[in-house]
């Protein structure tokens, strides 16, 4: 086990100052390179192990033997699994994370375990001085996630939330146009999530209760993508319904929202319609989805609006209102995958190179809002995130 100190001078470089800036929502982003240039061919590939081999984990181990950033040396998971991914990719099986951590040594981890095991696992690897990449939600609640976050601060071992879209090529270019003023001062922004779950998806009972719904499951992706382009969450009310299926979970809903700018969004989500209008569908980004080329988010600034992620910019010319035409140019955002750059990231971080895109800190922030939107559905108020963050 690294000593703290040890752990804190390895990652002294992540806020150099000269490369990066602190933005409104607490994330730090590359102020003069597009990450798509990211150069991490010129670093020896990370050794990275997996915590968990479940759906997600088993697509981290692909991505990581598919990446020339890292190195797969071992995958943690009881389950059957976990035995198919260590033949795959002949790498070590190992049934419990600390012995992996302990034999392995791996120079970072993903960790795709249920959210209740999140926070032990993060602190475990934090102790050892080994960075990680904890899936959404960073814990299963908010006091777990102030532990990681008080740890990841305490111990100066980085961690890195899996909330992938931040990483994407499309989402990257609308955070540029907002901070480059193209929209003006953005005012608003609406959003959509509208899928139709297949009926085998709630053979699995925590699907049919309490948490495991769209707000916990898929919403909490679009909370922290509004975060991240808008900045924190102030507060929100929420609606939701279960009438198409009856569980005791919702499966349709509106939340508004309000943010610390001033600004203010609204979300509307259902697990019950087919429609393009999701960003899994519609950026091409999920690996698990057909691209339907749609979009899913309309942000409305004073000089122009975007629609995401087929990053269609609608503006009038100088002086001009909504009696003038529109003017439409398409912004061009590049090919690149969500996944694979935010792996490439992860290889940065653990490295020392740069500080995380969504920080143990933002997990929390994000979590609060996620929470927020819950409670307000349950109780029928209007609930300040602050309001869980001060408990």
């Amino acid at each position: 086990m690294v000593s703290r100190s040890a752990s804190r001078r390895r990652w002294s470089s992540r806020s150099n100052g000269s490369a990066y800036r602190r933005s409104p929502s607490g994330s730090s982003r590359r102020s003069s390179t597009s990450w798509s240039v990211w150069r991490v061919s010129e670093m020896p590939p990370i050794r990275i192990a997996v915590m968990g081999a479940g759906l997600i984990g088993r697509e981290h181990a692909r991505f990581i033997t598919e990446s020339t950033a890292a190195e797969l040396v071992g995958i943690a998971d009881p389950s059957q699994h976990a035995e198919e991914v260590s033949d795959r990719y002949r790498v070590p099986r190992f049934v419990d994370y600390e012995t992996m951590l302990d034999t392995a040594k791996p120079e970072a981890v993903v960790i795709a375990l249920p959210n209740v095991l999140h926070a032990p696992a993060a602190i475990a690897a934090m102790q050892r001085g080994v960075p990680a990449l904890v899936e959404k939600p960073i814990a299963a609640d908010l006091r777990s996630a102030v532990e990681i976050s008080r740890v990841s601060n305490q111990t100066g071992v980085p961690i890195l939330v899996g909330y992938q879209r931040r990483h994407s090529p499309d989402i990257q270019r609308a955070r540029a146009c907002i901070e480059e003023g193209a929209l003006g001062d953005v005012v608003a922004v609406n959003g959509m999530w509208f899928v139709k779950k297949h009926d085998d998806y709630f053979d699995v009972s925590w699907r049919r209760h309490a948490g495991g719904g769209p707000i916990l499951i898929n919403l909490t992706h679009d909370i922290d993508c509004f975060r991240y382009l808008f900045g924190d969450i102030e507060s929100v009310h929420a609606v939701m319904s279960n009438r198409v299926r009856q569980f005791d979970v919702e499966d349709s809903g509106a939340v508004l929202m309000r943010f610390a700018s001033g600004a203010v969004g609204s979300m509307t989500l259902s697990d019950t319609v087919p429609s393009p209008w999701v960003w899994d569908m519609a950026s091409g980004q999920a690996p698990y989805f057909p691209h339907t080329p749609a979009n899913c988010y309309c942000i409305g600034g004073t000089k122009a609006s975007l629609a995401v992620p087929a990053m269609e910019l609608w503006s009038h010319e100088p002086g001009g209102d909504w009696r003038d035409p529109l003017t439409r140019k398409i912004l061009d955002t590049g090919r690149s995958n969500a996944y694979h750059n935010q792996l490439n990231h992860f290889a940065e971080v653990a490295h020392g190179k740069v500080a995380p895109l969504c920080s143990a800190e933002d997990g929390l922030r994000t979590l609060a809002a996620t929470l927020a939107t819950e409670m307000s559905a349950r109780e029928g108020r209007t609930v300040a995130v602050q309001e869980l963050l001060a408990n």
